[in-house]
């Protein structure tokens, strides 16, 4: 098996042996024989290790089993312990969704901190083969088939290619020592219920279902390659417009599709969309519909389809404390300077001219909300933020991201597009307060 690791890891990841490596020990035999591997290969590993505290004096003996085989090899260990009952509690997520995030957060933690240049992990066939029935079950599609990758961005999985029976075998043959998880023994778990009841049976009836699958898996990945190539030859045709924190897909184009079903669902299942219904029904939805995953959101907007990350549509609220100040928003600045009143201009986009004893501070920085008003300049009497966003023919999105300046919630200026003339500085003007936006809108 060390040879057919070494020819593997040459043959796939040939860069790995000269590499800062972090390699994930849980104790268990998966994980102990990929550190004799690596150790016999003379990779340059330290070990992260997780203490789950889920299984009580078992998950600490398991702690002390890897910090004592780092001592024993002398490699580096970084362990850290998780309330993994209150991460499931406070995240509606589980055990096994929960730790496997735990996990991972750490392991980036690590990267980054220690710079490591790969994680390795002790996926193995075995467990491709179990997750390839768990994803064929809740009907994932070929991205859910095509199985456990070999790579994925800095995480490696060198064991994919060996049978646990392998990995067995080797650990016996070296005798080596490892850690049992009496939880691998319950049925609580559905992926137990695979590993024990039905991959068993497969296995009598197809003795060479392992070899069939990762054959299988071969193809659908090619054929997962020649689709995403496609359609992403599609998809840059239907985005009408893309920046750095949105885009917008273009309904009429999206419509032309066909099968539409077929072309939907990898255009955005990437941003976390996963309810097709969902998505196939926004396309002839009213102007206003959202949609949601955890990390994205999708409005439909006239004739688009708008996709923007979360954080961008938040609420935002900021005071501004003094009147000789500089603030930062965003990626600009917003300077407040008070000037004799003989240095007053003309306002635009990036510069006001205020009457300062016409406003009270602190000022606010914020988000509009329904029933907001102004006054703008140059226009004659009151008008409702939301009519005046009408008329600029602002998209929902557009409108999120409007800052207000306000004194005592009175609107002063919408940023970088109209002032209200109630605040606004004249030649009978005594204190001038100047407001510059930096760096923003040309």
């Amino acid at each position: 098996m060390l040879t057919a690791f070494n020819t593997h890891i040459e043959n796939n990841f040939s860069g790995l042996t000269n590499q800062k490596i972090l390699l994930a020990v849980s104790g268990g035999v998966d994980s102990m024989v990929l550190a004799d591997l690596c150790l016999k290969s003379n990779f340059n590993i330290s070990i992260a290790h997780c203490n789950f505290k889920l299984r009580g004096d078992e998950s600490d003996a398991d702690e002390r089993f890897v910090l004592e085989y780092a001592k024993n090899n002398n490699l580096t260990v970084y362990s850290d312990h998780f309330d993994t009952a209150d991460y499931v509690e406070r995240n509606k997520l589980s055990v096994q969704m929960a730790a496997r995030k735990l996990r991972y957060d750490f392991f980036d933690k690590l990267r980054d901190e220690y710079l490591f240049d790969a994680v390795l992990t002790a996926h193995h066939a075995d467990d491709n083969l179990e997750t390839f029935f768990i994803n064929l079950s809740r009907g994932s599609g070929l991205d859910g088939l095509v199985g456990i990758p070999n790579k994925n961005k800095y995480v490696i999985r060198p064991l994919l290619l060996f049978t646990r029976a392998q990995i067995l075998e080797y650990a016996s043959e070296n005798k080596l020592k490892w850690r049992e998880d009496s939880s691998n023994a319950s049925l609580c778990y559905q992926r137990n219920h695979l590993r024990h009841e039905l991959m068993p049976a497969l296995k009598t009836i197809y003795p060479s279902i392992i070899n069939a699958l990762q054959s299988t898996q071969n193809y659908l990945k090619s054929s997962q390659d020649l689709l995403n190539n496609h359609i992403k030859a599609v998809f840059d045709e239907v985005i009408e417009y893309s920046n750095t924190s949105e885009k917008h897909y273009s309904v009429s184009a999206l419509k032309n599709l066909n099968p539409l079903r077929s072309y939907i669902f990898p255009l955005f299942r990437c941003y976390g969309f996963t309810d097709f219904d969902e998505l196939y029904n926004l396309i002839d939805a009213q102007t206003g519909k959202q949609i949601h995953s955890k990390t994205h959101s999708l409005l439909k907007d006239r004739s688009v389809l708008i996709l923007t990350k979360k954080s961008l549509n938040k609420k935002f609220y900021q005071k501004i404390e003094a009147e000789n100040s500089t603030v930062r928003i965003y990626e600009y600045d917003i300077s407040l300077k008070l000037e004799n009143p003989s240095e007053l201009g003309v306002s635009n986009h990036n510069t006001l001219f205020l009457d300062a004893d016409k406003v009270q501070f602190p000022l606010v920085l914020r988000t509009w909300k329904e029933g907001d008003y102004f006054y703008p300049s140059g226009m004659s009497g009151k008008k409702k933020m939301s009519k005046f966003f009408k008329d600029q023919k602002l998209s929902i999105i557009e409108k999120s991201k409007v800052l207000l300046l306000c004194s005592n919630d009175a609107v002063i200026w919408v940023l970088g597009m109209r002032s209200d003339a109630r605040f606004l500085a004249d030649k009978k003007t005594i204190k001038l307060l100047k407001i510059n936006i930096l760096n923003a809108f040309s």
